[in-house]
């Protein structure tokens, strides 16, 4: 089968050697991405349930999930949430198959409580919030593209995906800042809230990081408690950049922050979902869990479209995995981008384009490594369906 892979060489500057460099992560308790992960927690689910009852994947879509924002009144030593926050269950599931009835919202609840039970250590699912369950019909008795006569599922829509590698050295500080707080620091400093956003810009050899960290105020009982852990978590951000680069690296924490007045980010439960920030599937963290706007990107919300022919989930997650391998496996590629581009009723194995740009290191020749580009791509669309098991079964992040 020749299917459409194009590899070309780009003339463009790298980004490690352009001046400014802008990269951002929504961590795990920010409102987007509080709402990416109770939507991919719902397809999972709902995933899950469809392979026992049935042997494979019905139709279904969870992507559309809203958190809006309560009400809370933080205090030192205390706190309490005024107005639980409201988070809209929304997208479609299919519900009967074959005579056989899917408690589907049933599904969608119990996978959405158990999400924020896991990610968040102060926010009850059973008081702090509001969810309500609209999952339409979705039929997969209509959808031809939906048949199991097929060995390779065929798109569910004409749409692309985008990925890249490697990441640059910006946009591996900024990750993996938000992981580590996440993984590491704030499990010995319950204080520390998930609701962690980093943005880090480079200008030229010089990386300053901004950092949002929601604190938790039950357990600090003064606001010099607060300052004591703000210095504790810059000098621990301080030492792990060092893991990274060797590029001077500036960290603020919190910079609203104002001691004389007493206003500091305090939150009863650690997002700020909890007073005033809304949420939306898609509008945080691509793919590949970062927000790079010095790189191409999809707008697609990867979180919650079936893994099965959503090509906006697969194709996205794809062309990371193609970029890192190639990467991986290929001697002297600096940097490659990959574009992937279905139609819809297509196979997700044969895209209408998959587009290989490469920027090699200085003298390599691309002819004399096309090859073991192209092998590359060939290898993962050959086994396409491995994304959907990955995505079951939690292997692989979306966000």
């Amino acid at each position: 089968m020749q299917r459409n892979i194009f590899i070309e060489e780009i003339v463009h500057t790298p980004i490690e050697d352009q001046q400014i460099e802008i990269v951002e992560r929504k961590g795990i308790g920010h409102p987007d991405s509080l709402a990416d992960g109770i939507a991919e927690a719902m397809s999972r689910a709902l995933s899950r349930e469809y392979l026992k009852k049935f042997g494979y994947i019905l139709h279904h879509n969870t992507d559309e999930t809203q958190i809006v924002a309560g009400r809370a009144n933080p205090e030192f030593g205390g706190g309490e949430v005024i107005e639980p926050i409201y988070c809209l269950l929304v997208g479609r599931a299919t519900k009967s198959f074959n005579g056989t009835y899917i408690p589907t919202d049933k599904i969608a609840l119990k996978a959405a409580k158990e999400y924020v039970r896991k990610a968040m250590q102060n926010l009850d699912p059973e008081t702090d919030i509001v969810f309500d369950v609209r999952l339409g019909e979705g039929s997969t008795d209509l959808k031809e593209v939906f048949k199991r006569s097929r060995e390779v599922p065929h798109s569910n829509d004409t749409s692309f995906g985008i990925g890249f590698a490697p990441l640059s050295e910006t946009e591996k500080i900024v990750y993996n800042v938000e992981r580590r707080i996440y993984n590491e620091f704030r499990k010995k400093n319950p204080a520390i809230g998930e609701d962690v956003k980093v943005m880090g810009l480079r200008e030229k050899d010089e990386i300053n990081l901004t950092i949002a960290c929601a604190f938790v105020g039950k357990y600090l009982d003064s606001i010099r408690d607060y300052i004591s852990l703000k210095d504790e978590l810059r000098e621990f951000v301080g030492e792990i950049v060092s893991e990274y680069t060797e590029r001077k690296v500036n960290i603020s924490i919190n910079t609203a922050d104002d001691y004389d007045s007493k206003v500091v980010y305090l939150t009863v439960t650690g997002t700020s979902a909890e007073n005033g920030d809304d949420g939306n599937v898609g509008r945080g963290n691509r793919a590949n869990g970062l927000i790079t706007p010095g790189r191409p990107m999809s707008m697609e919300a990867t979180s919650g479209k079936n893994p099965i022919n959503h090509v906006g989930k697969i194709y996205n997650i794809l062309a990371n995995q193609i970029a890192r391998d190639i990467v991986s496996a290929v001697e002297g590629v600096r940097e490659v981008y990959i574009k992937i581009l279905s139609q819809i009723g297509k196979p997700i194995d044969e895209p209408y384009a998959l587009s290989v740009q490469v920027i090699t290191e200085r003298g390599v020749d691309l002819e004399k490594i096309e090859g073991k580009i192209r092998f590359v791509a060939e290898e993962w669309l050959s086994e396409v369906t491995k994304i959907t098991e990955m995505v079951v079964n939690g292997e692989i992040d979306t966000f």
